[in-house]
């Protein structure tokens, strides 16, 4: 990485933690409270990402190498899901999963935006920007499954002990075990079909920039000048 793409890259990165930080200080201002926020999957991807946006313009500012890619594209497609459920899931009148949005203040409601919708923006642009290319392979996005996967048992697991789940397509006690599998099914189904997306940019990428990856050079024997004798 150039110097000048270096400092960019600091920039957005600093400009997702920030972010990060933005957000949930002003929604925990509102009637939720800071512990109330944490087992929703919006603030355990936002912390995700912001932690490891800290450590990547960290690691720009040294110079030293990155985390590998398939880290990087795992914590990205998390933050994009917490986007994408949002607007298109939860936020959306059409949909059979919407929330009733609340009259919010403007600090919560610029909180609400930072989660949903700048942070996710700014984690993909970073990915897209400075992240190596051609590294990323079609079985990651299965493998990217493992953490939703496990936020899934996580709010079933609370919810028997709480009677409160963090999202309606979540909530067994309205859809029941059955319902809330299908749903379950439906959204993995989407969020490796986004996985695959994420690797099939990342091939465009590389091609477009011809970047694939590094082979190993393996250095030329030394040819041996013959000797006479004199």
């Amino acid at each position: 990485m150039t110097p000048r793409r270096r400092r960019l890259a600091i920039l957005l990165r600093l400009a997702v933690v920030l972010g990060v930080v933005a957000g949930i200080v002003l929604t925990a201002l509102g009637p939720a409270t800071f512990t109330g926020l944490l087992p929703y999957f919006t603030i355990q991807s936002n912390v995700a990402v912001g932690v490891f946006a800290a450590y990547t313009a960290w690691c720009a500012l040294r110079d030293r190498p990155e985390p590998p890619s398939v880290l990087k594209g795992a914590v990205t497609l998390y933050i994009t899901i917490t986007g994408t459920v949002y607007h298109l899931v939860l936020a959306n009148p059409a949909s059979p999963f919407a929330m009733v949005q609340p009259h919010r203040e403007p600090g919560e409601w610029w909180g609400n935006q930072f989660l949903h919708t700048v942070v996710p923006l700014l984690a993909v642009a970073d990915w897209a920007l400075f992240d190596r290319r051609g590294r990323l392979r079609p079985r990651y996005a299965a493998w990217w499954l493992v953490f939703p996967l496990a936020y899934l048992g996580f709010a079933l697991v609370r919810g028997l002990v709480v009677h409160r789940y963090p999202y309606p397509f979540l909530d067994a006690g309205q859809l029941g075990y059955d319902g809330v599998g299908l749903s379950a099914v439906g959204f993995a189904v989407v969020f490796w079909l986004l996985g695959l997306l994420f690797v099939g940019v990342d091939r465009l990428l590389a091609r477009r920039r011809g970047a694939g990856p590094a082979e190993p050079t393996r250095p030329e024997p030394a040819v041996r000048q013959p000797t006479g004798s004199g």
